[in-house]
């Protein structure tokens, strides 16, 4: 910052008190006489710059010096005080008698002296030489991009709006170009600038339009097949061949039941028509292993559904329909799913009369277990020796307070009932005609929701199959 002669003039410092060798008096009429010269360099009082830049420029009369200085000794021992220069703090290392100040600073690099270039500016010696170089307004300088020839204010206007200065792309595309023919780049050169797709209108950056294109749904092709449909979105192609292609080569819709027939679309209408017959036996041959598979995977599905664990709970829902059912129908049963003493055990079933039968009938339920033909029968020891119970449970909302009903037997090896079946099971099996009567199904809480729960469990200690 360029500043004045009284900005750049500051208070004096003095290495050493004035005139020592003087008495005692002379240095208090000394003070007394000046007060406005003070050797504590940190006052900074405008009224003392301005006194003693009078006394360096001889702006003072000769009155005004007498009554400032009315003892000649007084102002000789002043003038003989050694001081700093008043830029000892910006650098300057000068140290003189105050009346050599003057004569100094008309040579301090420190100084400021005003522009050589008339520019009105007031600017130290050392800092003159980068002023009228760079900074004073009435240089003259040119621009080093177009070569022309500017004052100093005029090049600062000229500064980036000069047209030939080179300039990177606001596209980020990397090129260094010239101002003027920026815009020109921008719109009709740049790697980086949007253009519309001409088949979608979508726009993309220029240099990923051409990749754009490959795969543009909208680009036009031709069909594969050469037939007489006009020329077609990429996107629509797939749909045409499957559906519209009329030289398409398909297969027979009745592929599937076995017809090998391909050909064109034109001709598939004529092929349907002629082989109506023969796509019939085809679809019915196909319905029959369909049939076949479906009984197939029944079969499997059921046997991963199986129990295998020899206890078997059997839930029996809508017991009053049932047991009305069986009031009107003499004999109805009801069967349970089978199950098997373990993997490869013996396959048994339960099954239930509501209404009773034999020594039960019209006032028990009865029960019975009925060995059925298993796969691993042959594998198995004969007669079939295992205990069974028979277990009703009761439902009570308290567990402690619950009393189940329960019936066991240890089977007879004398008897048909467990000898080894043949393809024809027993009809009836061995259990209890009497499990539980009527009457004792309304005293607990045996039914429950119009449910009941059977357990029929074969005791594993008992099992005597390889």
């Amino acid at each position: 910052m360029v500043r004045s002669l009284a900005q750049w003039t500051k208070t004096l410092s003095f290495p050493a008190r004035i005139s020592p060798n003087k008495g005692s008096k002379d240095n208090i009429n000394i003070h007394q006489i000046s007060p406005t010269i003070t050797p504590t360099p940190s006052s900074n009082s405008l009224s003392k710059n301005n006194e003693i830049n009078g006394i360096m420029n001889n702006n003072l009369s000769n009155n005004d010096v007498n009554q400032i200085y009315p003892d000649p000794e007084s102002e000789k021992a002043i003038m003989s005080s050694v001081v700093y220069c008043i830029h000892h703090k910006e650098g300057c290392k000068w140290s003189d008698e105050l009346r050599k100040l003057k004569g100094h600073l008309n040579t301090c690099k420190h100084d400021a002296i005003p522009c050589t270039s008339k520019c009105g500016a007031q600017i130290p010696r050392v800092l003159m030489e980068d002023h009228l170089k760079y900074t004073c307004p009435q240089r003259r300088t040119r621009c080093e991009f177009c070569n022309k020839e500017f004052s100093g204010h005029a090049l600062e206007n000229h500064v980036g709006n000069c047209g030939y200065e080179p300039l990177y792309c606001e596209n980020k595309c990397g090129v260094k170009i010239a101002r003027r023919h920026l815009s020109q780049h921008k719109t009709s050169d740049c790697s980086k600038r949007l253009l519309p797709c001409r088949y979608c209108a979508k726009e993309f950056v220029c240099d990923t339009l051409t990749a754009h294109h490959l795969k543009c749904g909208r680009v036009p092709v031709s069909c594969p097949n050469r037939c007489e449909a006009n020329v077609l979105a990429r996107e629509e192609l797939e749909a045409h061949l499957k559906e519209e292609c009329t030289v398409s080569v398909q297969s027979c819709s009745f592929k599937e039941a076995g017809c090998r027939f391909k050909g064109p679309r034109y001709n598939m209408d004529k092929h349907l028509e002629e082989n109506c017959q023969q796509h019939l036996t085809m679809m019915c041959t196909m319905v029959s292993k369909q049939q076949h598979q479906i009984t197939s995977l029944k079969s499997a599905l059921s046997r991963l559904s199986l129990n295998y664990s020899g206890t078997l709970i059997w839930k029996i829902s809508d017991f009053s329909a049932k047991m009305a059912e069986a009031r009107n129908k003499e004999g109805m049963e009801l069967v349970s799913p089978p199950f098997y003493t373990s993997q490869y055990g013996y396959k048994l079933q339960a099954s239930l009369f509501p209404n009773g039968n034999g020594a039960g009938e019209n006032t028990h339920i009865s029960v019975y277990i009925k060995i059925l033909p298993g796969e691993y029968d042959a594998l198995l020891r004969w007669p079939f020796a295992h205990s069974v119970s028979f277990t009703l449970f009761d439902q009570s909302t308290c567990p402690e307070k619950a009393c189940n009903i329960v019936e066991s037997f240890i089977p007879d090896p004398t008897w048909k009932n467990f000898q080894r079946p043949s393809k024809e099971p027993d009809s009836l099996g061995f259990g209890f005609p009497k499990f539980v009567s009527h009457e004792m199904l309304k005293k607990r809480h045996f039914m429950k929701d119009d449910t009941m729960f059977i357990r029929v469990k074969v005791d594993p200690s008992k099992i005597v199959a390889v």
